[in-house]
């Protein structure tokens, strides 16, 4: 490819930082009149790096002081701050969970409302964010470079023992999991569902963010602790139900709120039925391949090895950055933004790639004509497109809908769609006649909206058996790959 070419395709790149526009300041709030209007001012003051922008939510917990008063006459002083209350209170994790729903900036970072931090290490907490090198920081007290009040030892002890617990969970090696300043690409959190109450939201933000494959850094910042006198309000009731929380979220996974990235995420958890796929399709590829519709890479891992060019594409932002984060070693590998069915996504990739892989894709947009139009104009003479698809509309169902499908083919339809784009059809391979049944009955008879991990996991480790036997099986595959040549 000549510099210019790869120019206009990195110009399409997913980038996974860059300079910010908008940050967000969580401020909970709960009974802090004595401190409330000091903390947010030093937040206002706070210097910031890159051009960054400031606005402060600030959410009041049904505080029953001085503080929701406090809180609107700074909101009338200040346009950059807004205040949301809960009319009862319901705890710090459901107050952060409240204030990231209304987060408009880039980034979010969350700030208490006691004076116990530093809004000046706002800069050096965020600038891994804003450099594009991280999609969440921790600021550790352990780690501190600056001045930290010396407090109690129990009190330190537990916290290291629970960030020890949660890190074993987690597979991180983090300091200091039970840190206040946590900041975040927006994007990123306002994805995951988060369920803790009170502060058994450290916990889980921790396990989830490591189980979404994010890159987690930590930075010092300094501390300035307050007496269980001077209103500090964790004890030994919170750190116990810490420790239920990381159990509970050791074992579960719930790190999508999206249905279809959640069924993704589960089908990431099948390495043979993967496998299978990819050894099926992987003959037909050549050495500059586009993938349109990457997803989280479950395949992608399996296909873009040795190739000199692999472009991996999703029009899902954090997709995106899951993929730039899985692959940033890879050679030769790029990940875009590219939607099937906007031309001009596809002005980059004209004639450049000999082979063009959409997985699962087609069948989600209402204008497949032009969706394989498109993939035809990238494709060089000769070149090959291994377009995947579901098949037989008498199965479709409630899992179909929660994946967005619009529909399901047949042979005939997808060879006319693939021929009427420029794409002689050299073969259609039926894939996967053994899950019919099981797709039928989850999705038309028990009306399910997700796959049971459990079935899953055994379907998975009986794949070798169920290659050697699927092209006997007598009824229709639920999916067909057509293969076409440009013409």
């Amino acid at each position: 490819m000549e510099h210019t070419e790869e120019q206009a395709l990195r110009s399409q790149s997913a980038s996974p930082g860059g300079t910010a526009s908008l940050l967000t300041v969580v401020v909970p709030v709960y009974n802090e009149e004595e401190y409330v209007a000091l903390s947010i001012e030093r937040v206002l003051k706070a210097p910031l790096s890159n051009g960054l922008r400031r606005e402060i939510v600030a959410i009041d917990d049904g505080s029953n002081d001085g503080s929701a008063n406090i809180l609107e006459e700074l909101a009338r002083q200040y346009p950059e701050i807004r205040v949301v209350r809960h009319p009862v209170n319901r705890g710090k994790g459901a107050a952060i969970r409240t204030a990231i729903q209304h987060a408009r900036g880039e980034f979010v970072i969350i700030h208490d409302a006691d004076l116990e931090y530093d809004p000046n290490d706002f800069v050096k907490v965020l600038q891994p964010l804003v450099d594009g090198q991280a999609d969440v920081v921790f600021g550790s007290r352990f780690q501190s470079a600056g001045p930290r009040r010396v407090l109690y030892f129990w009190h330190a002890l537990a916290n290291r023992a629970l960030t020890t617990i949660c890190n074993m969970a987690a597979d991180l090696n983090l300091t200091d999991m039970e840190t206040c300043y946590k900041a975040f690409r927006t994007r990123l959190i306002q994805s995951i569902p988060l369920r803790s109450e009170r502060f058994g939201i450290e916990p889980e933000v921790t396990i989830k963010v490591a189980q979404r494959h994010a890159r987690v850094y930590e930075v010092p910042i300094s501390y300035h602790g307050r007496t269980y006198d001077e209103g500090k309000k964790i004890g030994l009731k919170d750190a116990i139900q810490a420790l239920y929380l990381i159990l509970r979220y050791w074992l579960t996974r719930d790190i999508y709120l999206d249905p279809g990235a959640r069924i993704l995420d589960t089908l990431a958890e099948m390495p043979r039925f993967n496998q299978w796929m990819a050894d099926t399709i992987r003959p037909f590829l050549g050495s500059r391949v586009l993938e349109i519709g990457a997803g989280i890479g479950n395949l992608t891992r399996k296909l873009s090895s040795r190739r000199k060019m692999y472009v991996a594409s999703d029009i899902d932002e954090e997709h995106l950055a899951r993929l730039g984060t899985r692959f940033h070693s890879r050679p030769n590998f790029q990940v875009c933004h590219c939607d099937v069915v906007d031309p001009n996504d596809f002005r980059a990739f004209a004639e450049r790639f000999d082979s063009v892989i959409c997985l699962n894709v087609v069948e989600h947009v209402e204008d497949d004509r032009l969706a394989l139009a498109n993939i035809s104009s990238a494709l060089v003479k000769g070149g090959r497109a291994v377009v995947l698809v579901p098949q037989d509309q008498s199965i479709y169902g409630t899992l179909d809908k929660v994946l967005g499908h619009h529909r399901r083919y047949e042979e005939a339809q997808l060879r006319q769609r693939m021929e009427e784009a420029g794409l002689r059809v050299k073969q259609v391979i039926h894939f996967n006649r053994i899950t019919r049944p099981g797709w039928y009955v989850n999705g038309r008879l028990l009306r399910r909206e997700r796959f049971s991990r459990i079935q899953l996991w055994v379907f998975d480790r009986l794949v070798p058996l169920w290659r050697i036997i699927d092209r006997l099986l007598p009824w229709p595959s639920v999916s067909i790959i057509g293969i076409g040549e440009k013409e």
